[in-house]
């Protein structure tokens, strides 16, 4: 189950990736800015659907190990009217607070004006965007990795034609700079969406009635801790961008690399993770509860391997890593001090996606948000001060300093084993 899970995340990263560096190289450290200030916003939008993804997870999971398959098709069909009336609302709120967003984390005005054009065209995709996540969830709650990573994998690979067609106007089509880049982001994942539903409709794991106000309350109860965290996470990077905004455009647009860089190991970790949530769930449904322990336990298991790869990349070639996406020196040298000061946090980032992914399969949120939160937050105060204090730098140490924190507490957490004793 966890190996398409982790494949379809992978893929989404080599499109990111590859989004980068046309971004980078070819449209400059303006625009990368641009696009790192806009990505945190764009992350608070999908914690919102990631509500309801880890809730139907939840729900459905553990209707499926209990052999209501029918009952997890109308979870499926509630989860999707919730999440298309947030993406709807999302669309509105962002489209009103576009200029309001950059205002708030300071950026440069020719950074702002891209920012505009790029994340505007994100805000207005939000319904079908938020969708694909119940499509997500209701393949994967059912045990069925491979379908979602067959359709990711299309929807990247047409991504990843239209990219450079839609930046640079090659092939005929017309030259839209940064817009471009978003444009091919948009169109690709309503076209999964689109299959995706199409898919679920044909094999009857999706029914759409009469919305059930009392299904739909469980999902968004076990999905809102998580929600929360990562709002909560997308306002602190808000602060934190503000905060290397006055530094210059290089420190902005290196720490939207930095997490380009840790994007393959973070999305390794939410494959596992996604898998985690489904095999603790159906698990739990069945009544076999050391079984889902161990399974929390092997996930981050698999996925600590390529964490010490990526911890040892981090740490003997950052400005190898920088210079995939841009030539541009000064951030290419402030992205590789990133890294080397991140390289030992990445050692237990996996700790924290995967047995979050396991804690919220076994619908035990509530825990997971206080203490991810609590640590998220402190970044606020302490990047101000260390900021201050070290320069640049003292946001990496901020930054690696606090994401340990969280792994480590994760797994605190499961080791625990409260979760055990959750009613979905």
């Amino acid at each position: 189950m966890a190996a398409p899970a982790v494949a379809s995340n992978l893929l989404m990263t080599v499109f990111l990736a590859a989004d980068a560096y046309w971004v980078g190289t070819r449209l400059g450290a303006a625009s990368l800015a641009a696009v790192t200030a806009s990505v945190f916003w764009v992350w608070m939008g999908i914690s919102v659907a990631e509500m309801v993804s880890i809730g139907l997870t939840a729900v459905a999971a553990r209707r499926h190990g209990e052999r209501r398959p029918q009952d997890a098709a109308r979870a499926a069909g509630d989860a999707l009217l919730l999440t298309l009336a947030l993406g709807v609302a999302a669309a509105v709120a962002g489209r009103v607070g576009l200029s309001w967003m950059f205002g708030a984390m300071g950026t440069p005005e020719e950074v702002t004006a891209i920012g505009r054009e790029y994340l505007g065209l994100y805000v207005l995709a939000a319904p079908v965007l938020y969708g694909y996540f119940v499509v997500d969830a209701t393949f994967r709650a059912s045990g069925d990795t491979r379908t979602p990573f067959l359709i990711l994998a299309a929807s990247v690979v047409l991504a990843l034609a239209l990219d450079p067609l839609l930046i640079l106007g090659l092939g005929g089509f017309p030259r839209l700079g940064i817009a471009g880049a978003a444009l091919a982001t948009v169109t690709t994942r309503s076209l999964a969406f689109v299959v995706g539903l199409a898919l679920l409709v044909r094999r009857g794991m999706l029914r759409v009635g009469a919305p059930r106000a009392r299904v739909m309350a469980t999902i968004a109860r076990i999905g809102l801790p998580t929600a929360a965290t990562g709002v909560l996470f997308s306002v602190v990077y808000v602060v934190v961008a503000r905060t290397a905004s006055a530094f210059g455009t290089p420190a902005l647009a290196a720490l939207g690399l930095g997490f380009r860089v840790e994007s393959w190991l973070y999305m390794i970790g939410v494959g596992f993770g996604a898998a985690a949530a489904a095999v603790v769930g159906q698990n739990l449904g069945a009544g076999l509860v050391e079984r889902a322990e161990r399974a929390g336990w092997s996930m981050l298991g698999a996925a600590s391997v390529p964490a010490v790869v990526a911890s040892a990349a981090a740490l003997l070639a950052p400005e190898a890593l920088a210079g995939v996406f841009t030539s541009d020196a000064a951030v290419i040298a402030t992205t590789a001090s990133y890294l080397r000061v991140a390289a030992v946090s990445q050692l237990v980032v996996c700790a924290e996606v995967v047995l979050e992914g396991a804690l919220g399969g076994a619908g035990a949120t509530v825990a997971p948000m206080v203490v991810s939160t609590t640590l998220t937050a402190a970044r606020i105060p302490l990047a101000t001060w260390a900021g201050a204090r070290f320069g640049v730098d003292g946001l990496w140490w901020v930054i690696a300093a606090t994401a340990t924190a969280r792994g480590l507490a994760m797994m605190a957490l499961w080791r625990l084993g409260r979760w055990k004793r959750n009613v979905v």
